[in-house]
């Protein structure tokens, strides 16, 4: 296996893409600083340095067509944000919007984001050996996006790869010459 560097040089709360015989198929974490947010009633957490702003929930305006996870489209001081549901999208059982609910605006590769959860929690400081490895999981699931699991106590965080899920291909946000 080899190891593909896809950290920025200063982020230390990234991972590292292990190409296999069949491409990339998982991660190694990394420590560093997480935020943690809930999606239903799992915790997750992802690298703080992607978290531009956390923003309460508004009514997006709508994009005609587009898939049911993409909420629409925010001006945030001007600049156009897509808004994505990361509970549609990940398949939660319900999404409620409430005084909880909020947005985090994430910058990745250079486009600003939203993307929609039901609570933040705080930001986590974990070591390497605080994170587990991603399961491996079979073909029909798709884990790609998911770097470790984060062990804190009794709390376990979904470690997400943020970069990854929202320049994945199904998401349309991403141009993939801009990687």
């Amino acid at each position: 296996m080899e190891l593909v560097n896809n950290a920025a040089p200063t982020s230390t709360g990234t991972a590292l893409t292990v190409a296999g015989p069949k491409g990339l198929v998982a991660a190694e974490p990394r420590g560093g600083e997480f935020l943690t947010f809930r999606l239903g009633q799992e915790e997750y957490g992802i690298d703080i340095l992607r978290v531009q702003e956390i923003r309460s929930y508004e009514q997006p305006t709508r994009i005609a067509n587009a898939p049911a996870f993409m909420k629409g489209v925010v001006n945030l001081r001007g600049v156009i944000v897509p808004v994505v549901d990361l509970r549609l999208k990940l398949g939660c059982d319900t999404a409620e919007y409430n005084s909880f609910t909020v947005v985090i605006v994430l910058n990745v590769r250079g486009r600003i984001v939203g993307a929609v959860v039901d609570s933040v929690s705080d930001v986590l400081q974990l070591t390497r050996e605080q994170i587990r490895p991603a399961p491996e999981m079979n073909a029909t699931v798709d884990a790609s996006f998911i770097t470790g699991i984060g062990g804190v106590g009794e709390r376990m965080l979904i470690l997400m790869d943020i970069e990854a899920l929202m320049s994945s291909s199904d998401m349309g946000l991403i141009d993939s010459v801009a990687r």
